[in-house]
């Protein structure tokens, strides 16, 4: 494939993240819009941070997502990289823009408080595991937590947890102990939609790569994850040839780059790709890439 072939194919595929990224935005600003907030009921994360301070000052909460989120998009460009930095700016401005764009939207579901928190946690977990499964994220709580599991000694999915805890304590003296916990119970559903969307976002992934270019691939994992990997001696079944299997680590926001990086470098390598529930000592610990 020539130069100029293979540059306009990565512009389509940058553009289709780039669209299906805000579709997922505005679908999770519909899920807030349309179900959540006109029942007092709150997300999780920066964006129930930023529900609780429109409500309070009346500031419009499209701009309170946006800059609320901007020092958690620092540190998605330190942790994770560029590509994923642009993507999750995409996809905040989209989301600060739905909300702007559906303030005045009809409510679809008033008084049963049980189907609030059902049908709001599916829209928003649909809309954020959209944006997430193309590499960008709408909420910067998770790159928090990325960041302080590398400096205490917990999970990511334990610290999100424990975030989203004292974001409900939050919310809970602006709507009441019962918003708080219909609140607790959409971030919930939303959570496990965003596992079925994104395909499993477990606190860390292991992949075991078969490949052709084992050194490369290695070399080129380091440069743009700042993650280390393992080799293995393993022995084909039918063949008996030899291969050198690559065993890395990541954390669960790397997975859609991890993918792109062994698409890129051998579309034919063999993957396996495990839930981790948790990481301990070793060297895990991710490297600078900037």
């Amino acid at each position: 494939m020539s130069t100029i072939a293979k540059q306009k194919t990565s512009k389509i595929k940058f553009a289709s993240k780039a669209l299906l990224v805000i579709i997922g935005a505005f679908i999770t600003a519909y899920g807030l819009e349309a179900v959540l907030i006109p029942n007092n009921v709150s997300d999780g994360g920066v964006t129930g941070l930023s529900i609780v301070g429109s409500q309070l000052s009346d500031l419009p909460l499209g701009a309170l997502i946006a800059v609320l989120n901007i020092p958690f998009i620092f540190l998605g460009y330190k942790q994770i990289g560029r590509s994923f930095a642009i993507f999750s700016v995409i996809g905040i401005i989209s989301l600060a823009v739905g909300t702007m764009l559906m303030h005045h939207i009809p409510t679809i579901i008033e008084g049963d408080t049980l189907l609030i928190t059902v049908v709001g946690g599916i829209i928003i977990g649909f809309g954020m595991g959209l944006a997430l499964r193309n590499g960008g994220a709408l909420d910067g709580i998770d790159m928090l937590a990325v960041l302080l599991s590398r400096k205490l000694p917990f999970g990511t999915s334990d610290l999100i947890l424990f975030l989203n805890m004292f974001v409900f304590i939050v919310v809970s003296f602006v709507f009441g102990l019962q918003g708080a916990i219909l609140s607790g119970m959409a971030y919930f559903i939303a959570s496990k939609v965003i596992h079925i969307v994104e395909e499993g976002l477990s606190g860390s992934k292991t992949f075991k790569i078969i490949t052709k270019e084992p050194e490369l691939m290695v070399e080129v994992i380091r440069e743009r994850l700042g993650r280390g990997a393992t080799y293995n001696e393993v022995l084909g079944g039918y063949s008996n040839e030899k291969f050198r299997e690559i065993s890395c680590v990541i954390n669960r926001l790397e997975e859609s780059k991890m993918k792109e990086i062994i698409a890129e470098i051998d579309p034919n390598a063999f993957i396996t790709i495990y839930d981790v529930a948790e990481v301990r000592g070793g060297s895990f610990k991710k490297q600078n890439i900037h």
